[in-house]
């Protein structure tokens, strides 16, 4: 399944974090609450596939071959943006706080893109460096992807699943 449109797994995940970034840049201009909660929950279903695909496939193969502590964070990282993408699914754009939920999304990913495309020792500069075959990883997150874009489609995408953060009842 070649895919001329990203060279390999790395431009593969940053084309994502560009979408969702333009994504969140709407979000902060939009006006109506119906434009608010369609760009959110666009936002939410980005980032589902996105840590999902990272999770299933891209981290697991660099496991053992980049500092364990970087994929450590990113899980963690992850777990963090869970919570808030299933608070602000379940929300309203009229409800408190929707507005700082999405916001300090935002600021999360952008921490969380920063640690992954930092020059040098970021996750992906970490990631090049292996004989981690990046083509073959793009196709196989690809093909993931589709997967997850079409259950989607037919509405059986489920809320996200921290791995790592425990939530204990109240």
């Amino acid at each position: 399944m070649a895919n001329p449109q990203f060279t390999d797994a790395i431009a593969l995940l940053k084309a994502d974090h560009r979408k969702v970034e333009d994504l969140f840049e709407q979000f902060e201009k939009a006006g109506s609450p119906a434009r608010k909660k369609t760009l959110a929950r666009q936002i939410c279903l980005e980032l589902k596939i996105h840590t999902l695909i990272e999770e299933e496939i891209f981290y697991p193969a660099f496991r053992g071959r980049i500092e364990d502590d970087t994929l450590d964070e990113a899980y963690v990282e992850h777990d963090g943006a869970k919570l808030l993408v299933n608070d602000i699914e379940e929300g309203d754009p009229a409800d408190d706080f929707f507005d700082a939920k999405v916001k300090v999304l935002s600021e999360e990913i952008k921490h969380h893109v920063h640690e992954e495309e930092m020059r040098g020792e970021g996750m992906f500069a970490q990631c090049r460096k292996t004989d981690v075959d990046l083509i073959q990883l793009r196709d196989a997150m690809l093909a993931r992807k589709q997967e997850l874009l079409k259950e989607a489609e037919n509405g059986a995408l489920p809320p996200a699943k921290p791995r790592v953060i425990q939530l204990t009842p109240a």
